[in-house]
């Protein structure tokens, strides 16, 4: 599977551990230590999925949310937390969040296979647009 990641996560150990594991699954990673860093990034590089801590300093990773919702519809959002509530899975629903991957992430299999979902997504969407487009040259 390939496709374009970008982590966010104030913790410098997990976005290493997250980075280095999709890179061997074949993705291109990018890094962010804050939502800030973030927006900068995806101003310049298209990036189909985010995986984003919830709690960090500063800014949440759901205040990313309502930000790929507006501007970058076609990115979808992993979120992952260690502070499991009821309220940051509901603001992860609300916001339009994929799913929410609880932490610790001792095993990644939940995380990796909700970021195949999403990049099956991208190319079923891919291959309608193709068909749209092959189709509007018939008519």
């Amino acid at each position: 599977m390939s496709g374009t990641l970008l982590i966010v996560d104030d913790e410098e150990e997990i976005r290493k551990l997250l980075s280095r594991h999709f890179r061997q699954k074949q993705y291109d990673v990018f890094t962010a230590s804050s939502v800030d860093e973030a927006v900068e990034l995806l101003s310049h590089t298209a990036v189909q999925v985010v995986i984003s801590d919830i709690m960090m300093p500063g800014k949440k990773g759901t205040e990313l949310l309502p930000i790929l919702n507006d501007q970058y519809p076609m990115t979808r959002a992993v979120m992952i937390t260690g502070y499991v509530t009821l309220e940051n899975a509901l603001m992860c629903m609300r916001y339009g969040a994929d799913t929410c991957v609880f932490k610790p992430l001792d095993d990644l299999s939940e995380l990796e296979e909700a970021v195949e979902r999403i990049i099956m997504w991208h190319i079923r969407w891919k291959e309608k647009l193709a068909e749209l487009q092959s189709a509007k040259g018939r008519i």
